[in-house]
């Protein structure tokens, strides 16, 4: 039967008051995993510079302007971090990993970038490496996982540089082993390529390799990293690796318009984030693998059927759920338990991975180390059966 235009503009408007109701609901939940600043209100984010900053640089200093002041502390601070030569800041990753990939073409000879099929730029950037960079990115495996040294040694065309993102987020947020990731990168090098890793989540990944942040940026030849993801930032990024590339890439910085007047508010949140959440992410980790099994143990206690906590035992704070439900009814689900309870066990959005299924992302951030194995079991029971309300009707 051919739907008409007033059944597509009411189920339009259905999903609207949907979003708006579940928005409203994440914001009054007294009880979540994980609680993103983000979505606060200007006054909140306005406070946590006003009571945060002068812990973390002196505000008697002069503003920065074009990049110096506490700007310039900022890519101090990561190269220190990452042990590399020099850092600078981006207003976005975007622009950050088109100017070191564009820098490392130039270098290289060779424009063509590999990366992965579920890469950032690839599913998230509109065609912006060709588009905007004249890069030539082609894609290693579709594989849900990240590359192997096999892959890449036996890829049937040169590359110039090897992108790794770090972890793989649209994959579930997967790494690879220590020992494969070193694999890894000897084939690029074996091929004569670069390593860049996009790190825009790399603060996150230390429990899980076992090393330090600067163990893990040694094996590439340059690094990005954001400062809004996993350390809870207003924005920006950083670009890491030798000072003879990160003096290139702050001249192309400024050609891709990136030299913004002032920054400080920015750079003062990413500082505020280095020295808050960095040290807290491991324990975040730890914890997340705490509540993925008890999410199991009450899927499988309470229904449905088929579930799926992925990967099974996290490798970072962040992981997929998938159920097997379109994503509107399990995104009712969570409102309904948010607004009658006050628990609101999936903050994230649903998005449908085919006909009756769907998947959404977990975060375990500061607020669900308050939350027991035993929480999380009771809510997921809670949620199955506001589920099969919705369902029922």
């Amino acid at each position: 039967m051919t739907r008409t235009a007033g059944q597509d503009d009411e189920e339009k408007s259905a999903r609207q008051r949907l979003r708006e109701r579940r928005t409203a609901a994440r914001r009054q939940a007294g009880r979540v995993l994980s609680r993103d600043g983000a979505l606060g209100t200007l006054r909140d984010r306005l406070t946590l510079l006003h009571e945060a900053a002068p812990q973390v640089y002196d505000l008697d200093e002069q503003a920065d302007l074009y990049g110096d002041g506490v700007v310039a502390a900022l890519e101090e601070r990561v190269a220190a971090l990452l042990g590399t030569e020099a850092a600078a800041f981006f207003p976005t990753g975007t622009m950050a990993q088109q100017v070191a990939l564009r820098c490392w073409a130039g270098r290289t000879g060779n424009p063509t970038v590999a990366l992965h099929a579920m890469s950032h730029p690839e599913v998230w950037e509109r065609g912006a490496f060709t588009a905007v960079s004249g890069l030539r990115p082609v894609q290693v495996t579709r594989e849900p996982r990240l590359p192997t040294a096999e892959e890449v040694r036996g890829f049937e065309e040169p590359f110039g540089s090897l992108m790794l993102e770090l972890p793989l987020r649209d994959a579930g947020h997967v790494l690879p082993t220590w020992e494969e990731l070193t694999e890894v990168v000897e084939a690029a090098r074996e091929r004569d390529a670069v390593v860049h890793f996009d790190g825009a989540r790399l603060w996150e990944t230390t429990h899980h390799f076992g090393r330090s942040l600067s163990e893990i940026a040694e094996l590439a030849d340059s690094v990005y990293v954001s400062f809004y993801k996993s350390l809870a930032g207003f924005g920006g990024a950083a670009l890491a690796g030798p000072k003879t590339l990160v003096d290139e890439a702050r001249t192309w910085r400024h050609r891709y318009g990136g030299a913004v007047f002032q920054q400080f508010p920015t750079a003062l949140s990413a500082l505020i984030g280095l020295e808050r959440e960095l040290p807290r992410l491991p324990d975040y980790v730890a914890h997340a693998h705490v509540v993925a099994a008890a999410l199991r143990e009450g899927f499988a206690a309470a229904g449905p059927a088929w579930a799926r906590v992925h990967p099974e035992v996290p490798h970072t704070h962040e992981f997929q759920v998938w159920l097997p439900y379109d994503a509107d009814v399990l995104a009712e689900a969570a409102t309904r338990q948010a607004e009658r309870t006050g628990t609101m066990l999936f903050v994230g959005a649903w998005a449908q991975g085919g006909p009756g299924l769907s998947r959404t992302e977990v975060t375990v951030g500061a607020a669900g180390l308050e939350w027991t194995a035993d929480d999380v079991r009771r809510a997921t029971a809670d949620f199955v059966d506001l589920v099969r309300e919705v369902v029922s009707g």
